[in-house]
């Protein structure tokens, strides 16, 4: 059966998944539950053995395996195919974010193109294979994960299980990892990495008219903005250059400080990205923006640097090289034209991954509709993802 994946990308539009980013779960469009439930029941349908790993309260990873000609603890071939479940939030849309809507070869949506359309068109594959002979075929998991648009868990979580080598649906590493982000069906073979925390200034509250008697901790966030600045500026381009991510960054992203406009303020907020090269370590950057800042002769008292609350190595393309040609010939003979092989500055799942088992990004949509105000994706790369996969799947294993 020729199963379409534009309805099965509607029904995941359709329930929200929101990751809250940090917010207040306060509301019942938060995390991925719905869309696990939605997962497990099409797993079920089809017969197949799944798992459902916990990795925090109301987000599971679900993993589904379709058995190959060979078990693969027996020599067999092990491909996994990875999209996640979760969206960013939805504010500021310009359409029904879960009203999916199909206008002018586009399905409309949030999380049509990041990334509920690649999780269709694994679905969809599954489906497909599930119905053919498994001769010649490898065994082919097919793994949802959680959170990972605000920390990669559920990536981390799904390594980890096959790392603890138990029988099951995932009992080894697999052979390659097929990771579904919005790649306009081109291949992503590195990308950078990142840490992210939060720079804490205290003071002392006092009334605005008496402004003498307290200590104002965005005053004190001031010097350190500008101190950052010139660490942008003057130190990250010195800090090497990847052939196809670019340089690394550094970014203040929010602050926040202050109740009250009539009140002196007792604490200051700063959030920063840094963006890694590929092959960084995350913690290592990080204790260098802090040592850096230090020298800076900042009153330790009164200047916090919390831990990272989101850290992620870059995807390396030291590993991937083979698996990028095999699926570009893939996609070449599926739809004609040579499929661009590159690198790019934002992070995906696949870097949970890509320094132990060869990964690559690859999915219907471009990323400059990800978290659009009026997200969509080309209904035609959802079925053409389709085919490129189903066809790499059956000749994997070869």
């Amino acid at each position: 059966m020729n199963i379409d994946p534009v309805p099965i990308a509607a029904d995941l539009i359709a329930i929200p998944s929101v990751n809250p980013m940090g917010r207040k779960v306060d509301g019942p469009e938060y995390l991925e539950k719905r869309v696990t439930d939605y997962l497990e029941r099409f797993a079920q349908r089809l017969g197949l053995d799944y798992l459902r790993q916990p990795i925090s309260p109301g987000r599971d990873n679900l993993i589904v395996t379709l058995p190959g000609e060979r078990d693969p603890i027996a020599g067999g071939q092990l491909l996994l195919l990875e999209a996640h479940q979760d969206t960013v939030p939805v504010e500021g849309m310009t359409i029904p974010p879960w009203t999916p809507t199909i206008r002018d070869g586009r399905l409309y949506g949030r999380g049509s193109c990041d990334i509920k359309g690649g999780l269709a068109v694994l679905l969809a594959v599954l489906a497909r294979l599930a119905e053919e002979s498994s001769a010649g075929r490898p065994t082919l998991v097919i793994a949802a994960t959680v959170n990972e648009e605000y920390g990669f868990t559920g990536a981390r979580g799904l390594a980890q299980l096959w790392n603890d080598i138990r029988p099951g649906v995932l009992p080894r590493p697999p052979d390659a990892v097929v990771v579904t982000e919005p790649t306009s069906l081109n291949l992503v073979v590195a990308h950078r990495g990142v840490v992210r925390w939060r720079i804490r200034t205290t003071g002392h509250a006092a009334h605005s008219s008496l402004p003498e008697q307290g200590d104002n901790a965005i005053y004190r966030m001031g010097p350190i903005l500008w101190a950052l600045r010139r660490y942008q500026t003057d130190v990250v381009p010195t800090l090497g250059e990847h052939p196809l991510c670019g340089r690394p960054t550094l970014s203040a992203g929010t602050i926040r400080g202050g109740i009250s406009v009539n009140t002196v303020p007792d604490e200051c907020v700063l959030e920063i990205d840094r963006r890694l090269l590929p092959g960084d370590d995350p913690q290592a950057a990080y204790d260098e923006v802090v040592e850096w800042l230090t020298r800076q002769a900042f009153d330790p008292g009164h200047v916090i640097h919390e831990p990272p609350f989101m850290s992620s190595p870059g995807l390396t393309d030291a590993l991937n090289g083979k698996l990028a040609r095999r699926l570009a010939q893939t996609v070449e003979e599926t739809r004609g034209g040579a499929a661009r092989i590159h690198g790019v500055s934002y992070g995906t799942d696949a870097a949970a991954f890509g320094h132990q088992v060869p990964t690559v990004v690859f999915g219907p949509g471009s990323i400059d509709q990800a978290h659009t105000v009026d997200e969509w994706t080309p209904i035609a790369e959802l079925e053409t993802a389709c085919e490129i996969l189903c066809r790499f799947t059956r000749e994997f294993g070869a």
